[in-house]
């Protein structure tokens, strides 16, 4: 096991697990919505980019409209739907994993079991004696930016301030005049774009089906579970440290194994740390304003 073919394997996992959770952190950390339906969320940003692509339209831009249309079909789900859920995390689950089996079954009945996809660009380089692709390397600096940007709409702006006291207690942000609701389903259109996102940019890197975001769904679980709520804190670093753990068994051992480990990694953390590992942090910067 060479450092350069480490360091490529981590660099695909860490933008994996990073783009692959960040929009379910966003629905489940904000509105304690477990959102079953996130993997189609992905998929059906794969499909729009995949047609914009194949009528013409710049793989860039195409997948700008994979994250916009799977926004803007967020916020209408929640408008309609998700809504009646508020405060209600178990009966989510049961409708979520509905919503899920429509829109699968309806791009299946829409566009058949397959879908012809867009070559990976950019091609690839070498060093130190190691190959990687240019998109890989720009999928991991994408992670790093989406982060960023999360941070950005969370911490920088009037949305993310309302956004957060919603989160700690409604009620009470609700009696200093927040329209929650409203909170609630730009929160839930949000955490969907970053998902169409997601499904955008590795639509030119895997098969296009209607189980395309099945791919996607255990890892991003496991990477909010590890996370906690903070969908900020606890992604970046579950992010990172689950990156290492399935670089590591799968260089030396191969894929099973390494998705193994992250299921044992999560496993430890449930037990050892329930709040994951933003609930640790969070708790050392309490202690540290006190001392």
């Amino acid at each position: 096991m060479s450092l350069s073919s480490l360091m490529n394997q981590f660099i695909n996992d860490f933008s994996f697990l990073i783009l692959a959770a960040i929009g379910l952190a966003v629905i489940f950390g904000m509105m304690k919505i477990i959102n079953l339906a996130h993997g189609e969320f992905i998929m059906l940003g794969a499909y729009i980019t995949t047609l914009s692509a194949q009528a013409g339209v710049p793989l860039i831009i195409s997948i700008v409209f994979g994250a916009i249309g799977v926004g803007i079909m967020g916020y209408l789900i929640d408008r309609l739907i998700i809504c009646r859920l508020y405060g209600r995390t178990l009966d989510s689950v049961v409708v979520t994993w509905g919503i899920s089996m429509v829109i699968q079954q309806g791009m299946l009945i829409i566009f058949g079991p397959s879908l012809q996809g867009v070559s990976t660009p950019l091609g690839s380089v070498s060093f130190a004696g190691s190959t990687y692709s240019v998109y890989r390397i720009l999928l991991f600096a994408i992670s790093i930016g989406a982060l960023f940007l999360l941070y950005l709409i969370f911490m920088k702006t009037k949305f993310g301030l309302y956004s957060r006291a919603t989160m700690q207690n409604q009620e009470i942000a609700r009696s200093m005049g927040v329209n929650t609701n409203r909170i609630y389903s730009m929160t839930f259109s949000i955490g969907a774009a970053f998902a169409g996102l997601t499904g955008g940019l590795y639509a030119p890197t895997m098969a296009i089906s209607p189980t395309f975001g099945t791919g996607f769904l255990m890892q991003s679980f496991v990477t909010v579970i590890v996370g906690g709520a903070n969908p900020l804190i606890g992604t970046s670093l579950s992010g990172g440290v689950l990156g290492i753990v399935n670089s590591i068994l799968d260089t030396t051992w191969g894929t099973f194994f390494g998705e193994i480990g992250l299921l044992i990694c999560a496993i430890l953390v449930i037990r050892l740390l329930p709040l994951g590992f933003s609930g640790v942090v969070e708790k050392w910067f309490v202690r540290k304003r006190r001392m």
